[in-house]
């Protein structure tokens, strides 16, 4: 397969590369050349800009591209609309943030997606991204019709994970001691490991398949408790949890996700993130691999690549440690 990735310098699009590389496939990346331009020798490199810069990929063909990177309409409709009589299918990496409605549980790829106040917003912000995604979504699917993937995942973790959103747990735990654990251990969460995701994808392509698909994981379901549990595992650490529940969090000023990533409270606007309905793509053959493999092999290429660097989502130490002498102290418990 003669594969375009747009992108692919950086986490998942990273993953995708190596995977289609793996299996054989001639890869062409399309970047700016700012990130990982000495990845991939054996891949053909070409330099340009996907808004207004495109010119360096006329007079090729390929049988798929895989936009990894799009995020606002005008921009994606660009690469849409240029490739669209040079390959045979297009896959957009969208998200389930996507959806209009995010509250409850079982969100299937029918469910309405959210709209944009101003059709002509371009601004990246958390209020406009699942709006700006979908309208991507619309760009591609009136270029493909039938020919288009979209993919919508929801959070993708593993290794070389910029946002640190997942990474923030196993390193945590791996610290030891009292660990604040947010809210109910039995609370359902979701992720997806982004080499499992890559490998799916490029599995689809060399398939030719088209549609919308949740990207979710893991199949079977986890819970809050059997992550952190299997952060413990991996880490070796003497990491002693602390559930403390939503309630007590919400009044300590704790921010859903930010400052604990993956917790939503029960009663969240969001809370359905963590348990949309996956089974399409299980059907279509997304396989995840156990939690404690992805803990694992996230915690070693933390200590190889980043330790000492700091971590870019999460709770301080001190606030967490306020936050559990609090909690002690309304228990009447010792720490």
């Amino acid at each position: 397969m003669r594969l375009l990735v747009i992108g692919g310098t950086i986490f998942l699009g990273r993953h995708c590369v190596e995977a289609a590389l793996r299996r054989g496939h001639e890869v062409t990346l399309f970047h700016r050349g700012r990130h990982g331009s000495e990845l991939f020798p054996e891949a053909e490199h070409v330099l340009g800009d996907r808004d207004g810069g495109l010119e360096t990929l006329d007079g090729r063909e390929w049988d798929a591209v895989l936009d990894t990177c799009g995020y606002v309409p005008r921009v994606v409709a660009q690469s849409a609309q240029r490739l669209a009589s040079r390959c045979e299918i297009y896959a957009f990496i969208s998200s389930i943030s996507a959806y209009a409605d995010l509250s409850s549980e079982g969100v299937t790829e029918e469910a309405p997606l959210a709209t944009l106040e101003n059709p002509l917003e371009e601004t990246v912000t958390g209020e406009t991204y699942g709006a700006l995604k979908a309208a991507c979504e619309r760009v591609v699917e009136q270029c493909y019709a039938k020919r288009c993937l979209v993919v919508r995942p929801g959070l993708i973790v593993g290794p070389w994970d910029p946002t640190d959103r997942f990474t923030y747990w196993p390193v945590r735990i791996s610290v030891g001691g009292n660990v604040l654990a947010p809210g109910d251990p039995a609370r359902p969460v979701q992720f997806v490991d982004v080499r499992d995701l890559a490998e799916w994808i490029v599995a689809m392509l060399e398939r030719r398949e088209s549609g919308v698909f949740n990207a979710v994981g893991p199949n079977p379901p986890t819970t809050f408790g059997d992550l952190l549990d299997a952060c413990v595992r991996a880490s070796g650490s003497a990491a002693r949890l602390v559930w403390v529940p939503d309630g007590f969090l919400l009044q300590c000023g704790a921010e859903p996700w930010a400052d604990l990533p993956l917790w939503l409270p029960a009663r969240s606007e969001h809370a359905g993130m963590e348990c949309v309905d996956g089974m399409r793509a299980w059907n279509a053959g997304l396989k995840t691999r156990p939690i404690i493999e992805t803990v694992r092999d996230t915690l070693c290429w933390y200590d190889r690549e980043r330790r000492g660097t700091g971590l870019l989502a999460g709770m301080n130490r001190d606030r967490e440690q306020e936050i559990l002498s609090r909690w002690h102290r309304a228990i009447g418990a010792l720490p």
